[in-house]
């Protein structure tokens, strides 16, 4: 391959459609019919997906993680919320931890308190 092509527009969208096409476990890739950037993206997009939720080969977990749901518990964390740990995997929880407890070590009260004040008279509630 040459690198100019990473550069390309067309080449960015055929990658970004593999790697689309990778995030979807269900989604199985012939190598042989498709070309290098849609490979590249979906190999790519495919160890996105399995560093996230664990190998396809072991199952399909009842939920995906993605990141924006590790975000969402990152900022859980960050706010002192609990979260709802249901219908997810051991592995899938392993990594979900990880990001909540990272939030969790920067919690502050103190800011928490403020935010939630400030959603509050914005009509947003949080339990």
């Amino acid at each position: 391959m040459n690198t100019k092509n990473i550069y390309s527009p067309a080449y960015r969208k055929v990658y970004f459609e593999g790697y689309s096409n990778g995030l979807n476990p269900f989604f199985q890739v012939n190598f042989k019919k498709n070309n290098d950037a849609f490979n590249s993206g979906f190999i790519s997009g495919r160890a996105d997906y399995e560093r996230m939720n664990g190998d396809v080969s072991k199952g399909i977990p009842q939920r995906i993680v993605t990141n924006k749901i590790l975000e969402d518990f990152l900022l859980a964390g960050l706010l002192g919320l609990s979260i709802d740990a249901e219908g997810y995997t051991s592995y899938q929880l392993s990594i979900i931890r990880k990001w909540y407890l990272s939030g969790v070590e920067k919690y502050d009260p103190n800011e928490s308190i403020y935010l939630f004040a400030i959603l509050e008279r914005n009509g947003i509630y949080i339990n």
